[in-house]
């Protein structure tokens, strides 16, 4: 499944698990499969050089895939990177208890399908109000490896686990590697957290460890 968001409109992973649990009959959208197994080519214009240049990074089990992604997107020549994820995230013991829910995903199926404006089901256009669309989708920006780094990013899970009554996204972002993310959703400290999904847009600046700030940006669906 791919999409191609030419405005960065920052809802593709939640249309894409959408699109999944339309064609392949799904109880509910599959949230747990981002970012285990996703692709991201992100393009931009260097405002040093005013070049564009490509970034292009997949999850360690999308490595494999890497000649499908470069005819289905045109990237001939382009230098994938591994995106960082922590394997707790897809310890593949804890992605096999959806198994009974979603039978449907542990069959091949030979297919690409694109998900754009076209299907009205999978990508609404703007102004219209995503029904079908439930989940949380947050970003976490930190900045580079440390050894806190897993500490936090644990806790917060526990949290999240804990707080929410829906599936939930969690990208983590190191704004060393990716200044451009970071300069795009206004990060000027870390570590930030962001409510993406469902808006409004909230975040939460600095240390992670006070629940009433988390379900506060938890509320108001």
């Amino acid at each position: 499944m791919y999409a191609i968001d030419t405005q960065k409109r920052d809802r593709w992973h939640l249309q894409l698990c959408i699109a999944v649990q339309e064609i392949l009959g799904l109880p509910e959208p599959p949230h747990f499969l981002m970012p285990c197994y996703c692709a991201t080519v992100d393009r931009y214009l260097d405002p040093r050089t005013q070049a564009v240049r490509t970034i292009a990074e997949v999850a360690p089990a999308v490595w494999r895939y890497r000649a499908v992604l470069n005819a289905v997107f045109g990237l001939e020549g382009v230098r994938w990177g591994v995106e960082p994820i922590p394997i707790e995230l897809c310890n593949p013991l804890a992605l096999a208890g959806y198994r009974e829910q979603f039978p449907q995903l542990w069959t091949n199926h030979n297919a690409i399908v694109r998900v754009d404006a076209a299907g009205a089901n999978f990508y609404p256009r703007e102004g219209e109000v995503e029904a079908e669309a439930e989940g949380y989708i947050f970003r976490l920006f930190l900045r580079g490896d440390s050894p806190t780094t897993e500490d936090t990013l644990e806790r917060l899970h526990r949290t999240l686990d804990r707080a929410l009554g829906h599936p939930y996204t969690l990208k983590l972002i190191d704004v060393l590697k990716h200044p451009q993310q970071a300069e795009s959703d206004r990060v000027s400290a870390t570590p930030t957290l962001i409510r993406v999904w469902p808006e409004p847009v909230r975040r939460i600046v600095g240390e992670l460890d006070d629940l009433d700030r988390i379900l506060g940006l938890l509320g108001n669906r």
